[in-house]
């Protein structure tokens, strides 16, 4: 009986890890950018992005993270900003 409980204590826990969300934290995120000034330092750093937003010469890109978004804004290919923030529903 008790490998039977052990059986079905290790498929539970297995299925449990697998539920975690892959993606990174945006704690995560922003080390990863750190030191990127140009949209092709953050390209190269982050990947692309979940969302672009453009206005002119202004670019809001936005990465989804575990626990929320990174937003970086991009003016004439260099980063002028990153913030972090809630996902919206």
């Amino acid at each position: 009986m008790q490998a039977g409980r052990r059986f079905l204590l290790a498929g539970a826990l297995a299925a449990l890890a697998g539920c975690e969300d892959p993606k990174p934290t945006k704690a995560d995120l922003l080390k990863k950018a750190e030191g990127a000034r140009s949209k092709a330092d953050i390209e190269k750093a982050l990947g692309a992005p979940a969302n672009v937003a453009k206005l002119g010469p202004a670019e809001r890109w936005t990465y989804d993270a575990r626990d929320g978004v990174v937003i970086v804004t991009i003016v004439a290919g260099y980063v002028t900003f990153k913030e972090t923030g809630e996902r919206r529903k």
